[in-house]
């Protein structure tokens, strides 16, 4: 265990993020009984949905430049505690305006979990394994909608929907006091890493400079193409996630016809699919760039692969009759889609070495304004419009990401400004 203590920690992230994604899907799935229930309009429940995105979108950079100066231990307990006790507090909402500040809360307490866990992947991981780390991270996410709806649906049925929060919130709680005890910041502070393991962590880095607490120099990033290209690029990635992740369930019952049973079991197939591919190519994109490749081809033409793909089968699944057909089709959307997931955050890491936490923040904030539009729009779209047509415009966004890769350049790492007079590197924001 002492050897490969930082794959220990990269279960315990995987946990982290499983847990994340499965607070989230639970409310899509519960969303036909809360309807019901409350009865709330799909521009209610698409409000609620956007309303998490806000605050989950407004603690990116924060949370990235919290991760780097404060590290990442404190701020994932505190991101993982705080979103944990308001998807408790959900099942005690009763009223629209208990509805909106709750998951607007939660949503701020998800928000610095990703950048500070790509802070910890670029201290805790050899630069050669950052691939594969960035997608065990991310296959976290994608396994909770593999098993959330089903999860969920048992759960709902067997003690009603308020159960699945108040029981997710409780298993949160303790997953946060377990990075607590674990997660040290650095691994040379890790009672469980040999000095063996932590030779390799910091072979071709420095790692006493990694250390030092400083600021991103924001001023040379902000005026960067590839800072905006990877913030743009990610924006359409995530747009496109969370248009499934807000109204798959709904969709498949809706105008599939599926009912909630059947609908728990079909929903899972794009995730396991998302979940699939995100695992394999990290890895993948990790051994491309060990046997010579560039990064622009381990991480670029992924991620552009990924959204062609995404967007052909997503249009073929929207004209799609047969039911079966079109989850087939969803699913290998979703699937194609996984592409793009590991490239993009290995490419922070890439551009932004130990500001990475603050990179990744910039790339997660413009995901999750994708994130603030999808639930709204195609709930708008598919009112006015119906169904199809939503979908076909979601897989019509994908061309505006594919241009975006064009200009991120992994190759070339951010510029970090003019150094200090003294010689110390620039801290300005």
């Amino acid at each position: 265990m002492k050897k490969n203590f930082r794959w220990v920690l990269a279960v315990l992230m995987f946990l982290i993020t499983f847990m994340s994604y499965m607070d989230r899907v639970n409310l899509s799935v519960a969303t036909p009984e809360i309807m019901r229930e409350f009865n709330f309009t799909k521009m209610d429940i698409g409000f609620f949905q956007t309303v998490f995105f806000m605050g989950y979108a407004a603690m990116q950079v924060p949370g990235g430049i919290l991760a780097e100066y404060f590290r990442h231990r404190i701020v994932v307990v505190a991101a993982v505690t705080w979103w944990s006790v308001f998807t408790a507090l959900t099942a005690a909402a009763s009223t629209f305006s208990q509805w909106v500040i709750v998951r607007g809360a939660f949503g701020l307490g998800e928000g610095p979990v990703y950048p500070a866990l790509s802070t910890f992947i670029a201290r805790w991981f050899n630069p050669a394994e950052k691939g594969k780390a960035s997608s065990i991270m991310l296959s976290g996410a994608f396994v909770g909608p593999v098993f959330g709806p089903a999860a969920t649906v048992a759960l709902m049925l067997a003690f009603g929907w308020r159960s699945v929060f108040v029981i997710f919130g409780v298993a949160g709680l303790l997953i946060a006091v377990a990075w607590m005890i674990f997660a040290k910041n650095s691994p040379k502070e890790s009672p469980y890493v040999s000095a063996e393991e932590l030779k390799y962590i910091d072979e071709g880095r420095n790692a006493a400079e990694e250390d030092k607490k400083e600021l991103a120099p924001w001023k040379s990033f902000i005026t960067s193409t590839q800072f905006w290209a990877i913030g743009i690029q990610y924006f359409i990635v995530d747009y496109i996630m969370y248009v499934y992740l807000a109204w798959l369930p709904l969709y498949l019952m809706e105008a599939q016809n599926f009912s909630l049973a059947k609908m728990g079991i079909a929903a899972s197939f794009p995730w396991a699919a998302l979940c699939i591919v995100t695992l394999s190519v990290g890895a993948f994109s990790d051994r491309l760039v060990a046997a010579g490749a560039s990064k622009a081809k381990a991480r670029s033409y992924l991620g552009i692969t990924g959204l062609v793909l995404c967007s052909l089968f997503l249009y073929l699944g929207a004209i799609a009759t047969n039911p079966t057909l079109n989850v087939f089709l969803l699913t290998l959307s979703l699937g194609s889609l996984g592409l793009a997931f590991p490239a993009s955050w290995s490419a922070c890491i890439d551009l932004g070495g130990k500001f990475s936490g603050s990179v990744s923040g910039w790339m997660n904030f413009w995901g999750n304004i994708g994130g603030v539009i999808a639930p709204l729009l195609t709930a708008w779209i598919a009112t006015n419009y119906g169904w199809q047509a939503a979908i076909i415009v979601t897989a019509v966004s994908a061309v505006i990401g594919i241009i975006a890769w064009l200009f991120v350049k992994p190759d070339i790492p951010l510029k970090r400004g003019e150094a200090k007079p003294n010689g110390a590197p620039s801290t300005c924001l």
